[in-house]
C-alpha cells in the first residue's frame, strides 16, 4: 500500500486538486459548535483537507508517504505535518478532535481496529470523531476479488472495504454515536478529469470514564 501511494504523489502531485472535501467543511462547523481548538487528521495526504482546519484550529496531520509529506507541507505550512503510520498513536498530548477522510476502508479488518484504536488513544475523553468511508451503495462494490467480507480488489493491486450502516456503527462500538450519513463525492484531477463515489460518514463521541466509587 504505501508504495503505491508513493508513486502515485510522486507521480500525480495533488492528484485530487486543491478544493477540501465538501466532509472536511461539515466536520469543521460541528467541532467549531463543540467549541474544538486543536484537530488530529491522519493519513493527511497531501494537505487538501487540513488546509481548511488550519485556518480556525492547530492542525497535526499524520502521513506516512514522503511525496506526499513534501507537498502538504508546502501547501499548508501552517499544520504541523508527522511523519509516521495512522495505525499508531504519534501525538504525545490528546486533541479535541479527529477528521479522517477516506482512509479507514483502505486497511483490513485488523488493521482497520488499529486505525480507530489509535485515533481513539490520541483524543481526549468527550472528543469528537469525524470518519469517512466507501459506502456499499458505492457502484465498485462487489467488483473484483472479496478479500474479507465486505473488503474487494475491485481494481488490480487496489482494494477497499465498502460500508454499510450497521458494519460501520460496529467499527466504533463503545462510543457515542452522534451523527451518520452518506453522500455523494466528486472529485476533479488537476488534469480536468472528474470521479464520482458513494461514502458514508459517521461523527462519535469519545465516551468520558467515571471514577469508580471509593467505599
Amino acid at each position: 500500500m504505501p508504495d503505491y501511494w508513493n508513486h502515485r504523489f510522486a507521480g500525480e502531485g495533488m492528484i485530487w486538486g486543491s478544493e477540501p472535501s465538501p466532509s472536511a467543511e461539515w466536520a469543521k462547523e460541528k467541532f467549531r459548535e463543540a467549541g474544538v481548538s486543536t484537530v488530529l487528521v491522519p493519513g493527511a495526504g497531501y494537505g487538501r483537507n487540513t488546509k481548511s482546519f488550519a485556518t480556525e484550529f492547530t492542525v497535526y496531520g499524520i502521513e506516512l508517504s514522503e511525496p506526499a509529506l513534501e507537498l502538504a507541507r508546502e501547501w499548508d505550512p501552517a499544520t504541523a505535518f508527522i511523519a509516521g503510520s495512522a495505525l499508531e498513536p504519534q501525538l504525545t498530548a490528546p486533541v479535541d478532535a479527529v477528521y479522517c477522510y477516506d482512509v479507514l476502508h483502505l486497511f483490513l479488518a485488523e488493521d482497520r481496529r488499529r486505525l480507530i484504536d489509535a485515533s481513539l488513544a490520541q483524543v481526549r475523553q468527550g472528543g469528537l470523531l469525524y470518519f469517512t468511508s466507501f459506502s456499499d451503495e458505492d457502484p465498485n462494490y462487489g467488483c473484483g476479488t472479496e478479500l474479507e467480507p465486505g473488503t474487494y480488489e475491485y481494481k488490480q493491486d487496489k482494494y477497499a472495504h465498502f460500508f454499510s450502516e450497521a458494519g460501520l456503527l460496529a467499527e466504533f462500538a463503545g462510543t457515542e454515536i452522534l451523527e451518520t450519513g452518506t453522500y455523494t463525492e466528486t472529485l476533479h484531477s488537476p488534469q480536468g478529469g472528474t470521479h464520482e463515489y458513494i461514502l458514508r460518514t459517521i461523527l462519535a463521541r469519545k465516551q468520558v470514564e467515571t471514577a469508580l466509587p471509593s467505599f
